[in-house]
């Protein structure tokens, strides 16, 4: 059973997010996912593909795809993204900046009230918390939507995430960067954090903030003091 949190914490615990806040994993899985459906006969440019597809589970949009290339994909056709997807994040995948540093103090103060819930396959989000080295922040503290009965913008992973912790998500910080995320852990009742990237092209800060956000920033170390409750409050 996991021991009380030290009162003079601003929260009970912290859900990060795993593609675009601790993994700079979107650019890359995107380009992977924009190849394939080109290969089908819809053409994106990067910026529209990363808008319209990121934060969400590739399968939610099958029927915007089929509208577009007459395909219906299926099982094979995921597979075989995962495959290629993996493939292009094992050769180059970076923490994003400030990353380690964030979940390194959040995890010193909070201890086992921290966890990964990501959106994505478990395999993908495992597989990225390696790569990075910030899996043992986490240990089995790692939650994957598409192990829910609905993966984000649904609420579904968050929820399941502060229950296992045994924390009410009213009482949680969650930290998000897309507005499907950010839409979830709205969802959940927590209070959200999100990240913006200074080059971030796809979703604007008014866009997190619309969709639930009480904190947008653009640099992950100016989420410690307020995860740690030296600055100001998010409410």
């Amino acid at each position: 059973m996991l021991t009380d949190p030290p009162t003079d914490l601003p929260h009970d615990a912290v859900l990060f997010d795993c593609d675009g806040v601790l993994a700079d994993s979107e650019a890359t899985t995107n380009e992977v996912l924009r190849g394939m459906l080109a290969e089908m006969g819809w053409t994106l440019d990067a910026r529209e593909s990363l808008r319209r597809f990121v934060g969400r589970a590739v399968m939610d949009e099958a029927d915007v795809i089929e509208e577009h290339t007459g395909v219906r994909i299926d099982a094979a056709w995921l597979a075989g993204f995962r495959a290629r997807r993996d493939v292009a994040l094992r050769a180059g995948l970076q923490p994003v900046a400030g990353a380690p540093e964030l979940v390194a103090a959040v995890a010193a103060r909070y201890g086992e009230r921290v966890a990964c819930a990501s959106g994505a396959d478990r395999a993908k989000t495992e597989m990225q918390l390696d790569i990075t080295g910030l899996r043992r922040h986490f240990g089995d503290r790692v939650f994957s939507g598409q192990e829910t009965p609905r993966t984000k913008p649904a609420p579904d992973v968050y929820l399941l995430a502060a229950a296992t912790l045994g924390v009410d998500p009213a009482r949680a910080a969650v930290v998000e960067d897309s507005v499907a995320g950010v839409t979830a852990g709205a969802a959940a009742g927590a209070a959200v954090y999100a990240y913006c990237a200074p080059d971030q092209e796809h979703t604007a800060p008014a866009a997190l903030r619309a969709a639930g956000a009480a904190v947008v920033v653009s640099d992950l170390a100016e989420l410690v003091p307020l995860l740690l409750g030296s600055g100001p409050s998010a409410a």
